[in-house]
């Protein structure tokens, strides 16, 4: 059965965005080996308005040919929307509803495993259902001081295994987390 993978960028002091949304904090070193990570994944999940500002996003003519191709291996996959908007899209499938229910039915489809890209509302509502097999969270050497924190509002304490830990010349530490206590989903 496929996982449900949570990969994403946090700052030492715990924020995944800047107190303007920006990111320009996050670094991309060759050997992180996020085409090896790209490769393990066929199905992309997204909040609405992370889909809106990166779902379609098309690098322009000065990007790298190294990222354009990560951004080409990105656009091929199969991607779902949460949202409580539902609408029509040729490049996304949007869910409005029933989500732990959803997000079963996808998992027991077969095929490579399931980037969890966010936003934060659709990762804090994953976490809270229990939804997230595999946390990738790669913590970059700067602290903010303010932010959108990754881990807000959390209604119970969440308990993690540590599975591997990986480091890059750049200082980016990746820390790599099972849950430890797998149960059911849990009501909203």
């Amino acid at each position: 059965m496929k996982k449900v993978i949570l990969d994403l960028a946090t700052t030492l002091d715990g924020f995944i965005e800047g107190p303007d949304g920006e990111v320009d904090w996050c670094i991309m070193d060759s050997d992180m080996d996020f085409e090896g990570f790209l490769s393990g994944i066929d199905t992309i999940f997204y909040g609405r308005v992370s889909y809106d500002a990166w779902g379609n996003f098309q690098p322009d003519t000065n990007t790298s040919p190294a990222e354009k191709s990560i951004w080409k291996e990105v656009h091929s996959k199969h991607k779902y929307v949460f949202s409580s908007r539902d609408r029509q899209d040729d490049n996304a499938t949007f869910i409005s509803s029933d989500i732990a229910n959803k997000v079963s039915e996808i998992k027991k489809q077969g095929g490579k495993d399931i980037w969890l890209y966010g936003g934060a509302g659709l990762i804090h509502t994953f976490i809270r259902l229990g939804l997230i097999d595999l946390y990738r969270i790669s913590v970059h050497p700067v602290a903010l001081g303010s932010g959108k924190p990754l881990f807000e509002n959390l209604r119970e304490r969440i308990e993690l295994r540590l599975v591997k830990t990986n480091s890059f010349r750049s200082g980016v530490v990746q820390l790599i987390y099972e849950p430890e206590n797998r149960t059911a989903a849990r009501p909203v």
